[in-house]
């Protein structure tokens, strides 16, 4: 019996050794945070998970048995675990699989206008399984990671993108005036270093294309629509007529008669002015000022935290930590604000259900 105790005496170090070692990282990592959110708790999780599978292989190799014993008990564990991957829905592990893929290749972040299929919109939140987008309409469209990673995914950068306008015009007209115009539309709009490409000579219309450069993406929708009325205006405004070659079939029009609109334009107020991206994107737009905000709060502590090795004064070392302190409240503060307004919405969007739901059952009065 005592030689018996003596052989599981390895055994029984490494059992409690590693279920130390488990327990504080599961603290350092997971307990000391419990506000972390998604995109953080993701790679923590998947750290102690590569942990466990670790220390349980520890444990066997040290077992007080034979190899060949050893062997078989090692082959038993490889089957459970691909027995739990391979029962497991494929769908999930897929998903899975491709947000680990999105996080290490990072084709987008959260924020970014994106087109994927025929999906537009901003990232609004970035899951294990799925990636939210927000459109135009305001609507949520939760998208498989797998559905992301098979699809090419455009990504509007945040530097700028070009904005452009089609529109066919009759041979009738100079390309050197059109050219001149719709460079003058595209100024007008705000947008910079404006180019005019002619697309097609098609068999009644030539086809232009001006495009420019927005600075300020986050404007795209307002600055699009914009720029089709800055053309529109532009082009009526110098007596060019935006026609199809088949309209003089549909009615007739005399000599010298003219298709342009009379400009009667009325400014709105200027309280009635509303940014639609503000009203659209809202989502979007407050979990990427989250991200950006907390990835500079971690910038700011990583740099304090290695320069803190290098102060001698003991004051200017504590008042160093305080600051640190200070910035890791904070950022906990951003984290929970985060999670919390997502449980909000959540919550508002299933109320707002409910309250659907109760207005169809309601009979009518």
């Amino acid at each position: 019996m005592l030689e018996l105790l003596i052989s599981f005496v390895p055994f029984i170090g490494i059992v409690i050794a590693v279920s130390v070692i488990l327990w504080t990282v599961h603290w350092l990592l997971i307990k000391r945070n419990p506000d972390l959110g998604n995109e953080r708790m993701f790679s923590r999780q998947l750290i102690m998970l590569g942990l466990t599978v670790v220390g349980l292989l520890a444990s066997v190799l040290v077992l007080p048995i034979s190899d060949s014993s050893r062997n078989q008990l090692i082959g038993i564990i490889g089957i459970v675990i691909s027995g739990v991957i391979a029962f497991s829905s494929t769908t999930i592990i897929s998903n899975l699989m491709a947000g680990v893929l999105l996080r290490i290749t990072k084709p987008f972040r959260v924020g970014d206008f994106i087109r994927i299929g025929d999906h537009f919109g901003r990232v609004s939140e970035r899951g294990l399984f799925d990636t939210e987008i927000q459109t135009e309409t305001r609507e949520l469209i939760a998208l498989p990671n797998m559905y992301c990673i098979s699809n090419p995914v455009a990504t509007i950068r945040s530097s700028g993108t070009i904005i452009s306008a089609t529109l066919s015009l009759g041979y009738d007209i100079d390309h050197k005036q059109i050219d001149l115009l719709l460079m003058e539309a595209a100024r007008t709009c705000g947008l910079a270093e404006p180019f005019v490409h002619i697309l097609e000579l098609g068999n009644f219309a030539v086809t232009y294309r001006v495009s420019g450069f927005l600075e300020e993406y986050k404007r795209l929708i307002s600055v699009q629509s914009g720029l089709y009325g800055c053309v529109l205006d532009t082009l009526h405004s110098h007596g060019v007529e935006i026609l199809s070659p088949s309209f003089m079939n549909q009615r007739q029009l005399g000599d010298g008669v003219s298709v342009v609109p009379v400009t009667n334009v009325v400014a709105a107020p200027a309280d009635q002015k509303t940014s639609v991206e503000e009203m659209a994107f809202d989502k979007a737009e407050q979990a990427e000022e989250l991200e950006n905000e907390k990835r500079k709060l971690i910038e700011e502590i990583e740099k304090l935290e290695n320069t803190l090795t290098e102060i001698t004064d003991e004051e200017q070392k504590k008042t160093q930590q305080e600051v640190i302190e200070q910035r890791r409240k904070h950022l906990k503060s951003l984290e929970k604000a985060a999670n919390q307004t997502e449980t909000q919405s959540e919550q508002a969007e299933q109320g707002a259900a409910v309250d659907g739901d109760s207005a169809v059952l309601q009979p009518h009065q």
